[in-house]
């Protein structure tokens, strides 16, 4: 009987331990793991960070610069459930191993017109300075873009070797799953 008491005991602590915890992963804090390299030089393939939830939680509009995780599939809708099964909790339960959460920048915001001509960026007509790329783009790269309302353009570090929303499109704010602390 004092056994059965002790055991239900620690059931209970331990329930109330992960309800805990898929909570603050859901809302708060989650940790991501770099898969890649097209955040090098500033983040390296496997390295560790941990991502502020309070962005998608509260839907607040990232700032220039922000390092941000984002799911790569904008042709969707999210819904609760998406955020509820991207928890580690979960996916340790899952083996979910699909490559759809991207590490990437943020270089545009609604509104904004970037263009890259001869290898360089620029937003609103103006050159961005960015120290933190790897190298400078190809100079064959080139392209136009209006980001829409709601969406975010982001791009990775090492642009010459980056799946960013040069080739999905902008992120719709819904997309864009936290920022890096």
């Amino acid at each position: 009987m004092k056994l059965f008491r002790r055991v239900r005991s620690w059931i209970g602590s331990l329930a109330i331990a992960y309800v805990l915890s898929l909570l603050i992963g859901i809302f708060f804090l989650q940790p991501y793991r770099v898969d890649g390299h097209s955040m090098d030089p500033t983040l390296r393939d496997n390295q560790r960070l941990f991502v502020s939830k309070l962005s998608h939680t509260f839907s607040y509009m990232p700032e220039y610069g922000d390092i941000v995780i984002i799911d790569s599939r904008i042709s969707r809708d999210r819904s609760f459930m998406d955020d509820v099964m991207e928890n580690p909790l979960i996916q340790l339960l899952t083996r979910d191993e699909d490559r759809i959460y991207f590490v990437k920048r943020v270089v545009g915001k609604p509104g904004d017109v970037l263009e890259i001509n001869g290898g360089e960026l620029y937003r609103n007509g103006e050159k961005l300075d960015e120290p933190y790329i790897k190298e400078t783009m190809n100079a064959y790269s080139q392209g136009k873009w209006e980001i829409p309302a709601g969406h975010v353009f982001v791009m990775g570090d090492n642009r010459n070797h980056s799946d960013d929303s040069r080739s999905i499109g902008a992120v719709p704010l819904n997309h864009v799953l936290g920022k890096k602390l």
